[in-house]
């Protein structure tokens, strides 16, 4: 190239001899491309992993199947405890149905005790609240054969379903069992009744829709005699308490199944979101058949249940079984003091 200025035709010849000339890659570039390729595929990698539908879920501790009061008792609490807070938490066990009598009872003896603390108070209303349940026997009595188990309650408090879990616990047991439809005035509980039977593979007898409870009362027992039958489980119509009529016909079913030996239980089906009507209601079925036991159901979804505490502390009839849930084994033996204590629980 000429010495001197630059021209233009001596740059456009530079710049054509460049673009003939073979392009030349320096290495260091090669690599710098090499690692953030590597680091892309790591990222997207990482970011997949995290993605939540390529992850097994990590398991959570189990929610109380028991609506806890233990929140509703913590927000009553007061920095000094004064007569204000007694009367809110006072409030707080009332609104769950534990009633008069036995909140009277649990909040006048752990006032006594003065608790500093939050925790000190629960552990007092605790054991105050479990003192309140009797030593009741809870088991049934399934020595009679057959034993025969009435099963009594308003409409929607869930007898149907405590039968099926009822016979579905007896099966597991070893023991045979027949079922009654003496619910005549509905063909549909009935009928719920049979699909039950057959979903557990036990015999239901049923009348005509209309028939006279207390015969079909009679076949059951005579059919579970003649089968060597364990256990008889009777189904009724779902009687408003209030009416006497209706009461008069569950006295006349319990003589007819009393009539062939001693019927072993009365179970009255109680909704625990009943609240205070519940007490109501077992007064007055205690008037027409001699009440055996509660079966409380529901309490999976209330924080009502301290209808339990009002049951037996103000009527002396055991709670002997909680239903807990839709699925068969969700009907367990009750437990007091399982019972305060998730009931107490701040969830």
């Amino acid at each position: 190239m000429p010495h001197g200025p630059l021209r233009r035709s001596d740059l456009m010849e530079v710049d054509r001899a460049r673009l003939a000339a073979p392009m030349q890659f320096d290495p260091i570039y090669l690599i710098i491309g090499a690692a953030v390729f590597v680091l892309l595929v790591v990222g997207f990698l990482f970011w997949k992993r995290g993605d939540p539908d390529d992850t097994v879920a990590i398991p959570r501790r189990p929610r109380s199947r028991i609506s806890g009061l233990g929140g509703a008792l913590r927000n009553a609490w007061g920095s000094g405890m004064g007569k204000g807070d007694w009367d809110s938490i006072e409030e707080v066990l009332l609104g769950a149905d534990v009633g008069v009598v036995a909140t009277t009872a649990v909040i006048e003896g752990v006032r006594r005790q003065g608790p500093e603390t939050y925790e000190g108070a629960i552990e007092l209303l605790g054991a105050g609240l479990k003192s309140q349940f009797e030593t009741a026997d809870r088991s049934l009595s399934l020595a009679a054969s057959p034993a025969v188990i009435l099963v009594v309650g308003v409409n929607g408090a869930g007898k149907t379903t405590t039968i099926a879990k009822l016979a579905h616990r007896f099966l597991h047991e070893g023991r045979s069992v027949v079922l009654g439809a003496g619910d005549t005035f509905r063909a549909a509980a009935a009928d719920q009744l049979v699909t039950w039977g057959d979903r557990l593979d036990v015999r239901v007898v049923r009348g005509n829709e209309g028939a006279d409870p207390g015969s079909v009362v009679f076949d059951t027992l005579a059919a579970a005699r003649a089968a060597g039958a364990d256990v008889v489980l009777i189904d009724t119509a779902g009687r408003l308490h209030g009416k006497k009529n209706l009461m008069a016909e569950l006295e006349k079913i319990h003589r007819v199944a009393s009539g062939g030996g001693e019927v072993a239980e009365v179970l009255l089906v109680l909704d625990a979101t009943a609240g205070q009507n519940g007490l109501v209601q077992v007064r007055e079925f205690a008037t027409s058949v001699p009440l055996s036991g509660v079966v409380l159901t529901k309490l999976d979804g209330t924080a009502r249940g301290g209808i339990v505490v009002a049951v037996e502390k103000e009527l002396g009839v055991p709670v002997k079984f909680v239903g807990l849930g839709e699925a068969m084994e969700d009907l367990e033996v009750f437990d007091p003091n399982r019972f305060v204590d998730e009931l107490l629980e701040q969830s």
